[in-house]
């Protein structure tokens, strides 16, 4: 079987395959395009009886049978012995990884209840989240962005001015200068009360450009070029996604009005509101795990309120987490499952499980570039989530796309109790 196609691994061949005797090779799937044969290939009486050498099999087939021979082939009884810990290895290239939405996440080492849970609302992460009011009155003079647009640090976003803005520049214009010339004059030419007045007058000027978000460089150009005066462009404080952008062209905004905010959304926060009793049992630093719809993340719990709402009864606690690819955002409703450390088990989503060929749970573990069958047991379901035990905390676990896996699997027609 002289195959470049199934030199890339898009899944390697189970040696029960061949131990079975199939010489026919699997068709392309709907959902990853894995194939498991050649293109070409004859399928006919004469091919089956071919022996799979150690020439003629695929590359990763000949590192698995290392030592064995050529007693291995299609209609051979051998192949049973070191490789078969390897044979329901499922390796997918990143294209299928990607189509067949595989997710994995590593297993937490602190347990979870699954009785334990809260309500909680995504909101931006105030840490990486900045509001852009400047504190005089300004007039929008051009746009630079649009809502939802990802910008970098430095870029422009808006240009702004108005006679407010052209005053505090001269302002600021000439008491710098004022303060330039104090300063090159001796202790006895100029009294000390006349020094400290020019600095205070000319820090005090920049202050006022500092709070109409002028960049010091900015300000530094303001002083070499008066022609300037009246404009300015308002630069992103920060790396983020423009939101609540209530800028229009030539409005004119009171100072300390909202133009616009940026967030980072590599990272949110979650507030959740918990009884009485379960904030007892909460721990600033602790873990929690956040599902929002189909995603299970882990979180690190931030600080609690210590007050009670009157209205509810709960107590409000903030919760942390990473969010990258920003697949979730802000507004979004999310349960939280609290730490527990009588908790002998790993939480996982309904997506990661799925049933092997005897029935029963099993879920799919990395392993290096491919995914192994792993046979768990679920002692409780609640709500989409599944305490499941037969996991160690070095597993990385298939959250998403193991039903893609599990009918690769039952393809290949393999079985986890062989190993």
């Amino acid at each position: 079987m002289n195959n470049q196609s199934n030199k890339t691994g898009f899944l390697r061949v189970n040696p029960l395959m061949r131990a079975m005797g199939f010489g026919a090779l699997l068709t392309m799937t709907a959902m990853g395009g894995v194939a498991l044969g050649a293109e070409g290939h004859d399928h006919g009486a004469e091919s089956d009886k071919k022996p799979l050498t150690q020439e003629s099999a695929p590359e990763q087939t000949k590192n698995q049978s290392e030592g064995h021979g050529d007693a291995e082939s299609l209609g051979g009884e051998e192949g049973h012995g070191d490789q078969e810990a390897h044979g329901g290895e499922l390796v997918l290239t990143e294209a299928q990884r990607q189509l067949a939405g595989i997710r994995v996440a590593p297993i937490s080492r602190q347990g979870f209840s699954l009785a334990a849970v809260a309500t909680a609302t995504l909101v931006v992460d105030r840490e990486r989240t900045v509001t852009l009011a400047p504190q005089s009155e300004v007039r929008v003079l051009a746009r630079h962005v649009v809502p939802g647009q990802e910008v970098t640090k430095g870029q422009p976003l808006l240009t702004l001015g108005g006679a407010a803005v052209a005053q505090a520049q001269a302002d600021y214009i000439n008491a710098a200068a004022e303060w330039s010339r104090v300063k090159r004059m001796s202790q006895s030419a100029v009294s000390a009360s006349r020094r400290l007045q020019a600095q205070v007058d000319a820090e005090l000027k920049r202050a006022i450009l500092e709070a109409l978000k002028m960049t010091p460089a900015q300000i530094e150009a303001l002083e070499s070029d008066p022609e300037t005066i009246g404009r300015y462009q308002l630069l992103a404080p920060l790396a983020g996604r423009v939101q609540q952008d209530v800028a229009m062209r030539g409005q004119v905004f009171a100072g300390g009005t909202a133009l616009m905010q940026l967030t980072d959304e590599s990272h949110l926060w979650v507030e959740a509101q918990v009884t009485p009793t379960q904030s007892q049992q909460i721990k600033v630093g602790s873990k929690a795990l956040v599902k929002v719809g189909e995603f299970s993340l882990e979180a690190e719990v931030l600080g609690r309120s210590h007050e009670i709402d009157a209205v509810t009864r709960t107590e409000q606690i903030l919760v942390a987490f990473a969010n990258p690819g920003h697949v979730l955002h802000a507004g979004q409703f999310a349960e939280i499952y609290l730490a527990d450390e009588s908790q002998d088990g790993v939480i996982l989503p309904d997506a990661a499980l799925t049933r092997g060929g005897d029935g029963d749970w099993q879920v799919f573990v990395e392993e290096g570039e491919g995914f192994e069958a792993v046979e768990v047991e679920v002692s409780e379901r609640q709500r989409g989530m599944n305490l499941v035990q037969g996991l160690s905390p070095d597993m990385r676990v298939v959250v998403s796309g193991a039903f893609f896996l599990a009918s690769e699997q039952a393809k290949s027609g393999f079985d986890i109790h062989n190993h």
